[in-house]
This record gives structure tokens, C-alpha cells and sequence, in this order.
């Protein structure tokens, strides 16, 4: 009996120590986000009218989600007053999610701050050029302030004391959209102060970079050294948002180190980087460098928001998706917010959020996660709706919902982890982004950086062609065929001669108008206009003027009268060696050059002088991709119907066809034979493919 008694003890131990093992091999499995599609939503437990948790589990089981992301809006929750902590909130959803097998990323909740701290330390409020911001809105607060690091440090390190051992967490997310929101207070200027000590070792040396006896600004001291808020000199504002820029760097970089002390070593770090909004995503984010400060992270994080309904055109998630990837160098990415419903106007119609959802995958993104689960009942974002709408009941969305969740998780191994070889890239620069938006408006035109950006990204998106983006720090120029530069209005010297270089290499380049025209501290160039790369670009110019009524000569991209017009911009450019593809028609610039291509070396540069139509625009692209022998089969299809295509784990081509529009399409699959994955059937080479309104296929390459 007594043996009996002793081996049934050995055995549960046995039992108990094989089932804790099995359990930390399932947690290790599970704390990747590179192993299984992921698709969720963020989720507030506080914000909710009464208790229906255990609900919302079962309605997120059912709709196939399994990852949620809690926390970045708790401070105010967590920490009630000064040094009390509540995690009561957190600690619910983590045992709900974990008994539900539903994994949690927590975010740090220093975006927006409580009341308690800024009546203790109103200084935690930003100073801008507008004055100090007052409490209420979120982002209001001075990232540098040294109440609010000593404050956000404290209730970081014990949210993470806390969970930090939570088997339900797979990864953290520092901060949220996070940028400098224009701090500019006296703390601010004296870092400043040290950052261009540093820099330029005397004043001296800023007044000639400068230029600044323009104006009498001339400092010939360094305490009186003044406040940027109120410099009309350029070079100086841009260098102060390119040192704003990197407070958003240390920033975050600062918080990943504190997360990562106590994080596990399989779990990621990520934060959610935002866009350029025009009421929606835009464009390149002008007030963080998106690429200096995705390298602390594990993953890009990103959010997207889009248009939805008759304007679904998918660019923005495109868009969103290569810059993503491209942050960390060809890394997939995760999708940390995009919109179920959203704004009103966005309710989407029948496929459209299916249509969506894998076109985020079909960019490389390995998680997508709607914000939010529900719609809020009061405040600031009352009419953004979430997944599920102001009553919880099912609905059309989250029925649609369910259907993509049960195929992510039926098709992750074949999806997961795309892969893609473009052979295009869109250099951008927050540099020049930063100096050209300085000049725009002073010179009448409403166009800023991201408008000259987006018509080649949209051209190029519309045409099927995959671009990456590529920054001045980038090292993989020579990976690329052809590299499209937009406005880079602000360049070094090292710069243009690394694209001199890549021409006469045998790349191709093109390049808009305002490129090379000033400097790295944004001082014109007394040289030849374009500077530097009028060498490889061969041709000159040394005046310019604002069009009024000004076309391209006898239509020379067949787009008819009223695309042949241009706007904003027109360089008075003389060729030198290039050969001139448009002149300008107009009496009395008609002898100047708007569009020109020239052979350096082995390669090709072509220059855009002036700021063409939409139209124009793809066509002098599509000339030029056909020159750099990039124009395949993949190009006999153009927007709506869009592929994208990538190598998945197995090594096998994954090839995604869209249909973005309210019409059936059709199209003959140019590839290998394969299988279309929603349905499970056979696609054969030449084969007729119908696509529904909204539809899409995915086609995996035997």
C-alpha cells in the first residue's frame, strides 16, 4: 500500500513535471511572431460599459482571433495617483485571453498622461510655438521633460515587475505613434544648444553652413544662442526638426531598453509608427525617422488607415505595408492598427475587409489587428467604430471577420513570412521632406513632400510594379535596377555621388524636379543646378518659374490635352549631353527641356523639371521600367486588377491577385501552375481566372 501510495505520488510528478514542459515548449512555440499568422484587435477591458469579458473571448474565439493588444492607453487606470498601482484591468484580460488561448501583446501606457502627474509637475506639458498645450488630449507631453522620463520609467518598470511573467505575453509595444508633438521649451533649446556644439564644435561654423548674417541672425556667442520657434532661417529650423527627429529615436530606444530588462528572450518589441494623415495614411512621416528608430525594435510596427467603399483602391496599404518592410530592411512587419469599420464613411461593403486583410499579407505583414474590438460609447473617438459596433451583437464586418480568421489560420504555413525581390525603390529623405515643406508655401504652391511622392508610389502600385523604400542611410543601392528619386531638396555631396555612382554602374535613376538644389543644411549650391547630378543627368539650368498655362510640347506621352498640362514647378533646363524626351510649350519657354534621360556610363538618368500629371507621370515610369528591362508579365495587368507576389518558407512562389473594384474581372495566369489556395483547387498556366467584385485568388506555384 505504502509502495503503491509512493508511485502514484512519482507519477503525478511525472505527469505534473511532462505537462509543465509540454506547456513551456507550447509557451516557447507561441511567443514568436514569425511562426503563425497573427490577426487581433486591440482590446479595453476599462473602457467597457459592464463586464462581458468572458463574452468577448468567445466572440474573439469564434471570429478566429488570437492575439489582442492591451494597455497603451492605461496610465491613468494602472497608476490612479502617485506611486498607487491598479493592474486589475490588465491582469483580467491576460488569465481571459490565456484561458482562452488568445496571446497579449501589453503596450507601454506613456502616450498619454494622467491628471495626477501634470498638476504635480506641469511642466510634463509640452512647449511649442504655440505656447504650452494644455491637459486633455493625448501626445500632449514634453518626451524630454525629466518628471515625466522619472514617471514613465516608474510605471513602465512596474507594469513589467508585474507581468513580466504572464504566460500569455508574446511581445511588448513601447509608447504609441510616437513623435516629438513639436516640443520646443527651454529644455529642449539647451539640448539643442549641446547637440550643435557637438556638431560644429564653434558658431562660426554654424554662421557659414547657415548663412546666417542674412537678417542680422548672426550668433557670435553660444549662450545667445536663440530659440528655434521663431528662426526664419531654414537650414536652422531643419536642423532642429532632424535633432527633433532624433529625441523620437532616443525616445523610443530608451523605452526598449527598459522593456527588454525584463522581457523574455522569444518575445518581440515593436512600436506602432504612423504616417503622414491627410484623413487617412499618407505618406512619409515627417516628424520621426521611421528607419533610425525601427532598428531598437524587433519588428516594425505600423498602423494603416485607409479609405474604404467606392475609394477601396488599396495604395495606402501597399504603401504602409513597403515602408514597413522596409524600416528593418526587408522584415515582415505587423499590422498593430487598421480600421474594421472605422469612420463612418468607411463601413465597407460585402469583401471588401476580406480584400483587405490579405492584401496586408500579401505586402509581407505578419499580423494584422483592427483597432478595436468595439466601438467606444463616449469621448473623443465616439463614431470610430470598431469590429463589433455600440450594441456588441454580430454584425456584417465581424461575420466577415470570421471567415478571414478560420483562413489565416488555415493557410499560415503557406502565407507567413513572404518574401519579396523588388527591383524598384523610392529614395525618400526626412531631410529634404523637411526643407522642401520650409519652401513650398513661400513660393505659392500647396503641394508639400509627400505630393510629389505619392504620384510615383501610385503609379507604380498601379502599374504592379513592388517597390521598396530606401533612405540616405541605406547600403543596398546596388540590389536595385531602378531607383526613383522624388524633391530630394536637401542632399549631401556623398549622397548624389553614391547615385552618380549607381548610374554609371548601370542603374537606372530618375529624378523629379528640386533635387540637388541644396545642400545637407540646406544652403543652395552655387555649382550648376542640379547640383552634382547634372553630371550623370546631362543638362543645366539656372532659372525657374511657376507654369501659367504651360503644356508638353505635341503631347509627347499620348495622354491627351487636359493630362498634358503641368502645375506647381518648371525648371528652365538646357540639355547637355541628355537627350530632351518633352519641351515645355509655351512662347517663351518653349526652347527649355521639362523631361530629359541621358546615358552615364552604363546606366540611364532621366529628369522630371516640372510637376506632371498623374498620367504623365506612369507613362514617363512605364518608358523607363521598359528600358531597365523591368517591365514583365505581371504589367499586363494595371489597376484594379493588382498582384503581388512573394517566396514563401517552403521556397515556393505565392502570386495574389486583387480585383479593387465593384465589377466581376478577369485575367489569364501568366505563371507556373499551382494551387489557388481559398478554394483548394488546381490553377493551371494560361488559365482564364474570374474575379469577383472585391474578390481576390492566391496562388502558391507548385
Amino acid at each position: 500500500m505504502k509502495n503503491s501510495r509512493l508511485f502514484t505520488k512519482i507519477l503525478a510528478k511525472c505527469l505534473l513535471t511532462t505537462s509543465l514542459i509540454l506547456a513551456n515548449v507550447l509557451f516557447l512555440s507561441a511567443q514568436t511572431a514569425d511562426n503563425k499568422l497573427l490577426f487581433g484587435v486591440a482590446y479595453y477591458d476599462e473602457y467597457m460599459p459592464y463586464d462581458r469579458l468572458e463574452k468577448d473571448v468567445a466572440m474573439m474565439k469564434e471570429a478566429g482571433i488570437n492575439v489582442v493588444r492591451v494597455a497603451e492607453s492605461t496610465w491613468s487606470t494602472v497608476e490612479p495617483q502617485d506611486n498607487v498601482y491598479d493592474f486589475s484591468h490588465i491582469d483580467r484580460v491576460l488569465n481571459a485571453m490565456h484561458k482562452g488561448g488568445i496571446h497579449v501583446i501589453i503596450g507601454t501606457p506613456t502616450y498619454a498622461v494622467p491628471t495626477w502627474l501634470v498638476k504635480k509637475y506641469p511642466d510634463v506639458l509640452a512647449v511649442t510655438a504655440q505656447g504650452q498645450n494644455r491637459y486633455g488630449v493625448r501626445q500632449n507631453m514634453d518626451i524630454t521633460n525629466e518628471h515625466f522620463r522619472f514617471h514613465a520609467e516608474r510605471v513602465i518598470r512596474k507594469i513589467m515587475e508585474h507581468l513580466k511573467d504572464h504566460p500569455a505575453i508574446i511581445g511588448y509595444q513601447v509608447d504609441n505613434e510616437t513623435k516629438h508633438y513639436n516640443t520646443a521649451g527651454d529644455n529642449v533649446q539647451k539640448a539643442f544648444v549641446q547637440y550643435m556644439k557637438a556638431k560644429f564644435k564653434t558658431v562660426d561654423a554654424i554662421n557659414k553652413a547657415f548663412g546666417l548674417d542674412y537678417w542680422s541672425n548672426r550668433i557670435n556667442n553660444w549662450d545667445d544662442f536663440p530659440s528655434m520657434v521663431g528662426t526664419i532661417n531654414a537650414s536652422l529650423s531643419s536642423e532642429f526638426s532632424k535633432f527633433q527627429r532624433q529625441l523620437v529615436t532616443d525616445y523610443l530606444a530608451w523605452q526598449v531598453a527598459l522593456v527588454k530588462e525584463y522581457s523574455k528572450p522569444n518575445q518581440f518589441v515593436t512600436q506602432n509608427f504612423d504616417f503622414d494623415w491627410r484623413g487617412f495614411s499618407y505618406g512619409i512621416q515627417t516628424d520621426v525617422n521611421h528607419f533610425d528608430a525601427a532598428k531598437s525594435m524587433d519588428y516594425a510596427g505600423v498602423d494603416i488607415y485607409h479609405p474604404t467603399q467606392d475609394f477601396l483602391t488599396g495604395i495606402e496599404i501597399s504603401l504602409g505595408g513597403d515602408l514597413g518592410r522596409s524600416m528593418k530592411n526587408g522584415k515582415n512587419y505587423l499590422v498593430i492598427e487598421t480600421e474594421a469599420q472605422g469612420f463612418p464613411q468607411w463601413t465597407p461593403y460585402p469583401n471588401q475587409l476580406r480584400l483587405q486583410a490579405f492584401s496586408h499579407v500579401a505586402s509581407g505583414a505578419n499580423m494584422l489587428e483592427y483597432w478595436h474590438w468595439h466601438s467606444i460609447h463616449n469621448s473623443a473617438e465616439t463614431y470610430w467604430k470598431g469590429l463589433l459596433s455600440h450594441d456588441f451583437q454580430p454584425n456584417a464586418t465581424y461575420n466577415e471577420a470570421k471567415n478571414i480568421g478560420k483562413d489565416f489560420d488555415r493557410l499560415s504555413s503557406q502565407l507567413i513570412n513572404l518574401k519579396k525581390q523588388n527591383e524598384v525603390a523610392i529614395l525618400f529623405s526626412n531631410e529634404a521632406q523637411t526643407a522642401f515643406n520650409a519652401f513650398s508655401f513661400g513660393w505659392g504652391a500647396r503641394e508639400r513632400y509627400n505630393d510629389i511622392l505619392r504620384p510615383i508610389y501610385d503609379a507604380l502600385y498601379r502599374m504592379n510594379i513592388g517597390t521598396d523604400f530606401i533612405d540616405p542611410s541605406s547600403t543596398n543601392f546596388e540590389k536595385y535596377k531602378l531607383i526613383v528619386v522624388p524633391a530630394l531638396y536637401a542632399a549631401s555631396d556623398e549622397l548624389l555621388n553614391r547615385l552618380n555612382t549607381f548610374t554609371k554602374n548601370g542603374g537606372h535613376v530618375i529624378y523629379t524636379f528640386k533635387s540637388g538644389f541644396s545642400n545637407e543644411n540646406v544652403t543652395v549650391r552655387n555649382s550648376i543646378q542640379p547640383g552634382i547630378i547634372n553630371e550623370a543627368c546631362g543638362i543645366s539650368y539656372n532659372q525657374f518659374t511657376i507654369p501659367n498655362n504651360v503644356s508638353l510640347k505635341g503631347d509627347p506621352f499620348q495622354v491627351g490635352t487636359e493630362n498634358n498640362k503641368i502645375n506647381t514647378w518648371m525648371e528652365l533646363v538646357t540639355p547637355t549631353t541628355a537627350k530632351v524626351l518633352a519641351y515645355y510649350e509655351h512662347p517663351s519657354w518653349g526652347k527649355y527641356a521639362a523631361v530629359t534621360e541621358n546615358e552615364y556610363g552604363k546606366g540611364l538618368a532621366t529628369y522630371i523639371a516640372c510637376m506632371t500629371n498623374a498620367k504623365t507621370t506612369e507613362n514617363i515610369l512605364k518608358d523607363a521600367l521598359k528600358k531597365a528591362k523591368l517591365w514583365g508579365v505581371n504589367q499586363n495587368l494595371a489597376f484594379p486588377l493588382i498582384t503581388k507576389e512573394g517566396t514563401n518558407t517552403a521556397g515556393k512562389k505565392i502570386h495574389y491577385y486583387f480585383n479593387y473594384s465593384a465589377e466581376s474581372k478577369n485575367l489569364t495566369y501568366p505563371h507556373k501552375s499551382g494551387k489557388e489556395l481559398i478554394s483548394n483547387t488546381k490553377i493551371l498556366n494560361n488559365q482564364a481566372i474570374d474575379l469577383e467584385a472585391w474578390g481576390f485568388k492566391i496562388i502558391e506555384e507548385e
